[in-house]
């Protein structure tokens, strides 16, 4: 668990931050929706409450997943 929260979306309430953030400021946070829909949402820590929410449906993110875990990103 994390002390981020962002009200831009009711559905999200429970943020975790990774483990690998450490305590930055910068941090990447995810929730998962909690109304049976299977979204999750990103959100930057750096934006506070404010920032920007990210709203990925569970096949996008299930995509998103296997091309991070495959390497598919590594050159960014």
């Amino acid at each position: 668990m994390s002390k981020f929260s962002n009200t831009s979306d009711p559905r999200f309430r429970r943020w975790v931050k990774g483990s690998t953030s450490g305590g930055s400021d910068g941090c990447l946070f995810v929730a998962s929706a909690e109304d049976g829909s299977g979204d999750v949402a990103i959100a930057d820590s750096k934006a506070g409450p404010v920032a920007a929410v990210q709203v990925f449906n569970r096949r996008e993110w299930t995509v998103f997943l296997a091309g991070a875990k495959a390497g598919e990103f590594d050159h960014i």
